[in-house]
């Protein structure tokens, strides 16, 4: 017996029996770019596969250069390319786990001057337009999807996955928005249609009755133009009737405008559309998109909702995370918090992927652990972010860690980013540290501020002092309040609020200022209706008018800079976090100078112009300085110690920043 009896029940998908009904979602790394990253690419696939999961899908591999998603990117069309692809595949099926290949054509989503489209519509989210196919080339392309899948089964993989959603070429093809043609490849819905139906219907030919074919759908397009639902429901059959063996769902376009996956999602947030899928077809369907933990994965097979789950960051972040819910140590897994900044943003940053809370992510042959036979001592001052990262993986080493911390709770800086509306996964984060510091026997020893006689006694000191707010001189300075105090509940700020500092943390204080903390967060339902999601069978792609927001406060987000409020924050959850303040009738004042706090509220200039914000509170999130005067006084002392987190660097709580370098230190000890 076990918690999960569902989720880890295996099942048959065509010729292959998977172990558990646990997928990694494919997932772009930057690691399958390059045949010399390919043993990188192993290790990383390995990983997971010795962590239990069930099935591993690839990144999206191109069928033909035309499909490419930028310059020389990953694409999979020679016998060569499927020769190398062996190290990778083997490497799985050494771990005893099954690994299929995802074929993705970008379409016009393709970062590259000749992508090619269903019609000569530019992408808004790429710099090219694509050119339009001819007849003979959409043909082409179809058979292109066949061959790279043939190639995927001599190269060993046990499935594949065909992308037929997020935006992607086959869903450029089915969408009257992106697909103007008029001969035998759209026009109509049922001839949009064809082309995913060939690309599915020559795979089964190639690669044989029993080979599994996954085909990824989308459930809702939520672009204007998208596809309805009834379409929706008639691509199933017509792919299950062309010889799908599973359909795994997916959910918007890479352009549409809102969001499907960030950390203000809620969980399990599109498992509905799922359900309604699963409800008309007769083959598996997988549930996929913001699921987290095991206890929702099991559930969403449990109640009839999926046959499978793909969790595709989640196994990012922990690659261990089934086996430790089989093993009854679901509190020992390291949870995806959803912030996309080392993954998706570094992703559309042409740079590799990695993971917030697990650095070692396509970084498995560079970073490692390595156990230590030497009996050293290690103090840890500071349990933020870095300092927990350290701790732990100077533990992981077998190295002897006493953790100070000179308040009452583990977290600094990261416990105050918990507080944010939509950042409450955050708190999964601490809740996994505290398991680890448990399991891995450090001793913690809150309430102590250290010293250097204190630290005398250990052989290596690493300082993680953290930050603390900076106050900007301001005439009046002394009426406002600090971010911390507000967020700590030190300070309750009044109805009507002025925020100095745009950036990061400015945008997330004014979205506390506009939440009611006194009221329970918004439901599913409340949260699709504010950002215009219905009922796909009322309405075209799931998309119908949003439902205004009711601030819980007046506010006013102001900023020196003359640029655009938030521009700096991640590329792929920055716009939905400045859409939220936009819903909440945030006033965003940017060329701004301060000239005076006052009973009166914030005097400003702006653009040569006096005003006054007559506000009751101003809250300062202005940067942060770094606290380090336990490591000056160490080096006073003549007592070496390292320096990391934001004592060493004071930047926008950095916390990817922090956690890598927490973990690279005791690795490089």
């Amino acid at each position: 017996m076990n918690d999960y009896p569902h989720l880890l029940e295996p099942i048959t998908i065509g010729d292959l029996t998977l172990r558990n009904r646990a997928v990694m979602g494919s997932m772009h790394t930057g690691l399958e770019d390059f045949a010399w990253d390919i043993p990188k690419l192993a290790a990383y696939f390995a990983e997971r596969a010795r962590g239990g999961v069930g099935l591993i899908v690839t990144g999206g591999y191109s069928p033909s250069k035309r499909g490419w998603l930028k310059p020389f990117a990953s694409e999979l069309t020679t016998r060569l390319q499927a020769e190398r692809h062996k190290e990778v595949t083997g490497a799985v099926h050494d771990e005893g786990g099954a690994i299929a290949l995802q074929v993705l054509h970008a379409g016009r989503y393709g970062y590259t001057p000749f992508s090619q489209s269903a019609s000569e519509k530019k992408s808004p989210i790429t710099p090219f337009s694509p050119s339009a196919m001819s007849t003979k080339q959409v043909d082409r392309t179809a058979t292109s999807f066949a061959h790279t899948a043939g190639l995927a089964q001599r190269a060993g993989y046990d499935a594949v996955e065909i992308m037929g959603s997020e935006g992607y070429l086959i869903n450029q093809f089915l969408a009257a928005r992106t697909n103007e043609r008029e001969d035998a490849w759209g026009g109509t819905a049922t001839r949009r249609m064809r082309f995913p139906v060939e690309v599915v219907r020559r795979t089964r030919e190639v690669v044989g009755d029993a080979f599994p074919i996954i085909y990824r759908i989308s459930l809702l397009d939520l672009v204007e133009g998208g596809q309805t639902w009834d379409e929706v429901m008639e691509l199933a059959l017509l792919v299950e009737q062309a010889g799908a063996t599973v359909l795994n769902t997916g959910i918007g376009w890479h352009e549409a405008r809102v969001p499907t996956i960030i950390t203000q999602v809620p969980r399990g947030a599109w498992t509905w559309t799922t359900r309604r899928l699963r409800e008309e077809v007769g083959i598996p369907v997988c549930a996929s998109n913001r699921i987290n933990t095991p206890e929702l994965a099991d559930q969403l097979i449990a109640d009839g909702t999926a046959d499978l789950v793909s969790m595709a960051r989640p196994l990012l972040a922990d690659p261990g995370f089934v086996n430790k819910a089989a093993a009854g140590r679901a509190d020992e897994i390291n949870t995806c918090i959803a912030c996309n900044q080392a993954c998706l943003d570094h992703a559309f940053a042409n740079q590799r992927a990695s993971c917030l809370v697990n650095p070692r992510a396509c970084r498995e042959t560079e970073l490692v652990l390595l156990s230590t036979r030497r009996s050293s001592t290690v103090a840890v001052v500071g349990a933020g972010p870095a300092g927990l990262s350290a701790a732990t993986s100077y533990a992981e080493r077998g190295f002897e860690v006493t953790l100070f911390e000179k308040d009452a709770e583990l977290g600094g800086q990261f416990r105050l980013a918990m507080q944010i509306p939509g950042k409450e996964e955050f708190a999964e984060t601490m809740r996994y540290y505290e398991r680890r510091l448990s399991v891995l026997g450090v001793t913690v020893r809150l309430g102590t501020a250290a010293t250097v006689d204190l630290l005398s006694a250990y052989d290596e000191v690493v300082v993680s002092t953290g930050v603390e707010p900076r106050m900007p001189d301001i005439p009046g300075i002394e009426h406002a309040h600090s971010y911390a105090d507000v967020l700590n509940g030190s300070v309750t700020p009044g109805r009507r609020v002025a925020v100095i500092g745009a950036g990061g943390i400015g945008v997330d204080v004014s979205v506390w200022l506009t939440h009611t903390p006194s009221l329970p967060g918004e439901d599913l339902d409340d949260w699709l209706a504010h950002w215009g999601v219905g009922d796909p069978s009322l309405f075209v792609a799931g998309l119908t008018e949003r439902k205004p927001r009711t601030p819980a406060r007046e506010v006013y987000l102001v900023q020196r800079k003359t640029s655009m409020i938030g521009k700096d924050l991640g590329k792929t959850s920055g716009w939905a976090h400045r859409a939220v303040l936009r819903q909440s009738g945030v006033e965003q004042i940017s060329g701004a100078s301060y000239d005076l706090i006052d009973e009166a509220g914030l005097h400003l200039t702006v653009g040569g112009q006096f005003r006054l914000l007559e506000v009751d509170d101003v809250v300062v999130c202005a940067g942060q300085e770094s606290v380090r005067r336990l490591y000056d006084d160490l080096l006073a002392a003549g007592r070496p110690a390292t320096l990391i987190g934001g004592a060493d660097l004071a930047a926008e709580l950095d916390a990817k920043r922090a956690i890598e370098q927490g973990m690279r230190v005791a690795a490089e000890a």
